[in-house]
């Protein structure tokens, strides 16, 4: 009578915790399960702009923090996460699609296409969001699949 709700928890149960180790394990994290370097996720989307967030606006979501720079944004991301977090583990989105590398990224490089947030490397006079742009389409298609990939 009972085994059928324990299963179905049990299932609820696993599946969080794998969701959790994979965003924690695949996903461009500090050491200390900081998502982003501290920025506001929800700013690029409402406001087109890198803001940093702050501590005191923090949420944990899979195992990994997120800070907002208002409780507005913060709330905007409780109600609903993914549409927020970045593309690719918030590794570089150019690198994803042109070797299928998981390379660090400068928060404050970034493009918000169709919903969705992409972050890029821009350090040492290389701004990869440039050379995307150039081939966007073809480095969409094969980021996607390379970080399909990580998410097996």
């Amino acid at each position: 009578m009972y085994k059928l709700p324990i299963i179905l928890l049990l299932i609820v149960l696993a599946t969080t915790v794998f969701a959790q180790d994979l965003t924690k394990k695949q996903g461009n994290i500090s050491k200390s399960g900081l998502a982003i370097e501290g920025y506001d996720p929800v700013a690029y989307m409402t406001s087109n702009k890198a803001l940093e967030g702050k501590k005191e606006f923090s949420v944990s979501d899979a195992g990994v923090t997120y800070y907002f720079s208002s409780a507005q944004n913060r709330d905007l991301f409780k109600a609903d996460p993914s549409k927020y977090k970045p593309q690719y583990g918030g590794w570089c989105a150019y690198a994803m699609g042109e070797s299928g590398e998981k390379v660090e990224v400068d928060p404050e490089t970034f493009k918000v296409v169709n919903g969705k947030l992409y972050l890029f490397y821009n350090k040492y006079f290389n701004n990869t969001l440039k050379t995307w742009n150039k081939d966007e389409a073809n480095l969409k298609k094969k980021a996607d699949a390379n970080w399909a990939r990580f998410t097996k």
